[in-house]
């Protein structure tokens, strides 16, 4: 079974909110990177936040943000932010099989799921909530290796987007300097089994 994959950081344009025409502020406001993490739009770098701190909304969206921008969602407005990329770097260079994104496909406010998701730069397929609810899309199929990956939300005109969390699952593969404390381990269990040998 394919693990999860732990996420360094990730970098993006901040949500979108009332300075945008939306209700509430769907900001990523704890976003431990830099940028204006009250500001719409906003580009957001080094750092994580709501999309990868474990945390998945339950409702929608409508009954769990709020003026302050502290709610569980990052949400984008076509008009503001128009289809927004979401670089996630990893450690090393795992293999990536699975990605799992939580969607508010809810219809209300002009809300619902993106109509496409690119996963760097190329048309991906997924499985998502049915409307009126919020879930899991699921981009399967996937053989992604390397440090960094993006994930592309192409938006429904005039509607927003709005995601929780956004899970990746594969394979990890050390990283070169875990390859050498492994292989100084095992050079030392050799020339411990010799000296046993020769004291024998």
């Amino acid at each position: 079974m394919a693990a999860q994959i732990a996420v360094t950081s990730y970098d993006m344009p901040n949500g979108d909110g009332q300075a945008s025409g939306g209700e509430f502020n769907y900001w990523d406001l704890f976003y431990s990177g830099s940028g204006c993490k009250t500001c719409d739009g906003a580009a957001l770098a080094g750092g994580k936040g709501d999309l990868t701190d474990g945390v998945v909304a339950s409702d929608f969206w409508y009954n769990t943000e709020n003026a302050g921008g502290t709610g569980p969602y990052v949400g984008w407005y076509t008009v503001t932010t128009l289809d927004p990329v979401v670089k996630f770097n990893f450690a090393g260079s795992p293999t990536i099989n699975t990605i799992m994104v939580q969607l508010d496909n809810s219809f209300v406010g002009g809300v619902q799921s993106p109509m496409s998701i690119k996963v760097d730069g190329v048309l991906t397929p997924f499985a998502g909530p049915a409307a009126g609810t919020i879930g899991w899309a699921t981009l399967s199929g996937l053989s992604l290796s390397g440090g960094s990956h993006t994930l592309e939300f192409d938006q429904v005109p005039g509607w927003w987007v709005f995601t929780s969390e956004v899970d990746f699952f594969g394979t990890s593969v050390p990283e070169p300097a875990t390859w050498a404390l492994m292989l100084a381990g095992f050079g030392l269990a050799g020339a411990s089994l010799r000296r046993r040998s020769a004291v024998a």
